[in-house]
């Protein structure tokens, strides 16, 4: 059962203040990261927000119809670096799907909350779904992904029915996507879940385990059994809900894995390999990719267990992140 405030309190007046107030530290710039296509999907606090596309070989918009899926970067609402999930993207690129890194709004550079995280994440799905046919993409085949608080901020988008950007147009395209894939998401934010301080003043509405009903998108999610930040026991419980909403849930559990242990450069090639694989084999099954997975393209986008090197911007950014991102 979803819990719903009273239309008058949907978006308080801090929310609206904050989010036409300039930005009040770095603005986010655009990133290089070599074969993607930039697009600005949103303006906010100040800021282009962009949106980065590795298209499939050979891809043709004018006739494609390719599923998509957009990720988002972990860091604790606070931070984080839009090349996290470039790894991802150019594998399933080699697959076929047209595959995106979404940035959006945090704490160390525009001062904001984790209210506009969420808000940033449907406004990404709107804008994807919104031109899909410009894009060469099926609209009814985008799926969400994330790391920690990128988990959070997918799982949001397909669980969340309230917290939409009061300025986003076009507020009849939805924001949910076709399918979840999670990596240590942070999608409890109850009382002992995580970062309820920061968020407890739009909870429940802001915590995609307090809100799933049987319209939800199927999930996987991955989680290490060391996660410091995640029990076993939330996904155990998360699993176990969305299968009694009648809703497909897939949980992949590591043992002795620590928060972050899906980045290769953190967790090693082989929790990365397996983790893409098991990616893979879900997308399959729900109709986003087909045939076996592509061990030679996986192979080519690994960086043999290094930390993957941080996307390159036009311009330094002057602030300080204000906590230690989390992966």
């Amino acid at each position: 059962m979803k819990f719903h405030l009273p239309r008058r309190f949907a978006v308080p007046l801090s929310i609206v203040v904050a989010a036409l107030a300039p930005a009040a530290h770095a603005k986010t710039e655009k990133a290089s990261l070599p074969g993607a296509v930039a697009e600005v999907y949103k303006k906010a606090s100040g800021d282009d927000l962009w949106l980065y596309l590795f298209n499939p070989a050979g891809h043709d918009p004018a006739k494609d119809r390719r599923p998509a899926i957009v990720f988002f970067f972990g860091g604790g609402w606070n931070g984080g670096a839009i090349a996290q999930f470039e790894q991802h993207s150019r594998y399933l690129a080699a697959r076929g799907m047209v595959a995106i890194c979404a940035d959006y709004r945090v704490k160390s550079r525009q001062d904001t909350t984790p209210r506009e995280c969420v808000a940033d994440g449907k406004s990404a799905i709107r804008w994807v779904r919104k031109n899909a046919a410009r894009l060469g993409i099926d609209p009814d085949r985008i799926a969400a992904g994330g790391g920690s608080a990128g988990g959070h901020v997918a799982a949001a988008t397909g669980m969340l029915d309230e917290l939409d950007d009061p300025a986003d147009a076009d507020a009849g395209v939805s924001s949910k996507p076709n399918a979840l894939v999670l990596f240590n998401p942070v999608y409890d934010n109850g009382p002992t879940g995580y970062g309820h301080d920061r968020a407890k003043e739009w909870f429940p509405q802001i915590s995609p385990a307090h809100n799933i009903t049987k319209d939800d998108p199927p999930a996987i999610v991955f989680l290490g059994t060391r996660d410091s930040l995640i029990p076993v026991a939330t996904a155990e419980k998360f699993k176990a809900d969305m299968e009694a909403a009648g809703v497909k849930s897939v949980l992949h559990l590591y043992e002795g894995q620590s928060h972050g242990f899906f980045n290769e450069g953190k967790g090693g090639s082989e929790n990365f390999f397996d983790t893409v694989r098991k990616m893979d084999a879900f997308l399959v099954d729900r109709g986003f990719l087909t045939g076996p997975v592509d061990e030679a393209a996986l192979k080519s986008v690994s960086n043999g267990g290094k930390a993957a090197p941080k996307a390159k911007t036009k311009a330094k950014t002057k602030a300080k992140e204000s906590a230690p991102a989390k992966p």
